[in-house]
């Protein structure tokens, strides 16, 4: 472990309203730091949303709290190049609003390019032309932000479940066509995302078999971020939702493994639910803003009580 005081985050979502804009920026930053929390992840995918990420990040700062963006984009490109160049001025736009410590370049642009229900361990899991656009979108984004920051540090679009192949081949130059000196994606985090309906993330089982996530990710040879993690809300009640958050198969055991395969932070999602029609009620606290969930409280004591 290299670094130890952002461990604990969460994700918000200040770009897409609900209760995050019901609740003051001061309001969340009281929230985060009553849990521990001091890493907060939130989407940027405009010019608009990058300044008003960039005042959220201020005020954020002032109270120990550090706020860095995830860019978001489709496939919907006709070219890597087009994709590339859209994605370019997405990262100069979020680099000049604010200079971040961290920039999350996409986020589970693997999933859009799987070729149906396949784990996403091998290349010929993956779509050829659409991995393309997607490698475009990722260098894009990378030099658009290096262009303005080059002090920033990239981090790898969080990935989901077993699709480790992808960021593989970006890194290896190669494609699911199997095709190879291709350009080569550097990047200096690793992230990847975690629910409750994977299973162990040291021994997830699928049509392949059974792998060892973190071992595959840890290859890279660079820091891992858990930076998606939860339960989903069909799992069962508040308080079985709130026991699996802390428990040996999520926070307990990340904890447990983050010297073996150099976790450096793992972020809940999310700080508050989603408003109807939204993803689910998978936040610590209601969509109001405000009526802590029993999964709060649980966070809130783990972290307490595992100082990392």
């Amino acid at each position: 472990m290299t670094v130890h005081s952002i461990f604990y985050g969460a994700n918000g979502h200040n770009n897409e309203g609900g209760a995050y804009d019901i609740s003051s920026p001061a309001l969340q930053l009281s929230q985060l730091q009553d849990l521990g929390v001091k890493m907060y992840r939130n989407e940027v995918f405009s010019a608009y949303g990058a300044t008003k990420l960039a005042g959220i990040a201020t005020t954020m700062a002032a109270g120990g709290v550090t706020v860095y963006p995830v860019m978001l984009m489709d496939l919907n490109y006709s070219s890597e190049a087009d994709a590339y160049n859209a994605a370019f001025t997405l990262g100069q736009q979020t680099a000049t609003a604010y200079r971040y410590p961290y920039y999350e370049v996409s986020n589970e642009l693997e999933a859009l390019c799987l070729t149906g229900n396949v784990d996403g361990i091998y290349p010929q899991h993956y779509d050829n032309a659409k991995f393309q656009i997607a490698r475009g979108v990722i260098r894009g984004m990378i030099a658009g932000v290096k262009s303005v920051d080059t002090a920033g540090k990239i981090v790898m679009g969080g990935g989901a479940w077993m699709h480790y192949g992808f960021d593989q081949m970006l890194a290896n130059g190669t494609q699911p066509d199997g095709t190879t000196n291709h350009p080569i994606v550097s990047w200096d985090i690793t992230a990847w995302h975690w629910y409750s309906d994977q299973g162990d993330i040291v021994n997830a089982c699928g049509g392949t078999g059974c792998h060892n996530v973190l071992a595959a990710l840890a290859q890279f040879n660079k820091p891992i971020w858990i930076n998606e993690f939860g339960v989903r809300p069909s799992y069962g009640t508040d308080t079985q939702t709130a026991n699996y958050l802390v428990g040996n198969l999520m926070m307990a055991e990340f904890v447990l493994l983050a010297r073996q395969y150099n976790i450096q932070s793992i972020q809940t999602y999310e700080l508050y639910d989603d408003p109807v029609g939204g993803e689910g009620p998978y936040g610590l606290m209601q969509n109001d803003g405000r009526t802590i969930k029993p999964k709060y409280t649980a966070f809130k004591n783990f972290v307490a009580a595992n100082p990392m």
